[in-house]
């Protein structure tokens, strides 16, 4: 399989995500890292986004809500190579009605390969990585092979 690679900017292009559940456990987050989030660019689903604009005056690009097509949004933005890093704190005792599209939107994450966090300890761990002060060269896999012959 061969790889090619993206450069991550010093200042990271962070999508912020959480269901209904866990929003005040993003909210919390957030202050906390608001420092270090406010160095680079944000990006979340509507009501996510909008809590924490309201919370903490960040600037967050919103898209739509996750289950009117948002979580797609941010999925299409990560494979155009927009997004850096997802922070998506999901429910995990509470089914959701779009569970298709967090199934999709966490696929692409790992077929991208972006640093991806679903609970607060890992996302703790991401962001104080040193790695996120300077740039990163991510390695982008090449699929076509195994897309063209499964058994491979």
């Amino acid at each position: 399989m061969q790889e090619r690679s993206m450069t991550m900017r010093r200042k990271k292009r962070i999508a912020l995500i959480a269901h209904d559940g866990m929003k005040l456990e993003m909210l919390d987050w957030v202050r906390f890292n608001q420092g270090t989030l406010q160095q680079h660019f944000l990006y979340a689903t509507q009501s996510t986004g909008n809590l924490i604009i309201q919370e903490t005056d960040l600037p967050v690009t919103c898209f739509k809500s996750g289950p009117l097509g948002g979580d797609q949004q941010i999925g299409a933005r990560i494979v155009e190579g927009e997004i850096d890093f997802l922070i998506f704190f999901w429910d995990p005792l509470q089914p959701q009605p779009h569970d298709p599209d967090v199934k999709a939107l966490l696929r692409l994450a790992v077929l991208q390969n972006i640093p991806t966090a679903s609970n607060r300890s890992t996302a703790d761990f991401l962001i104080s990585s040193s790695l996120m002060r300077e740039e990163y060269e991510r390695i982008l896999p090449d699929y076509t092979r195994r897309i063209q012959r499964p058994d491979l």
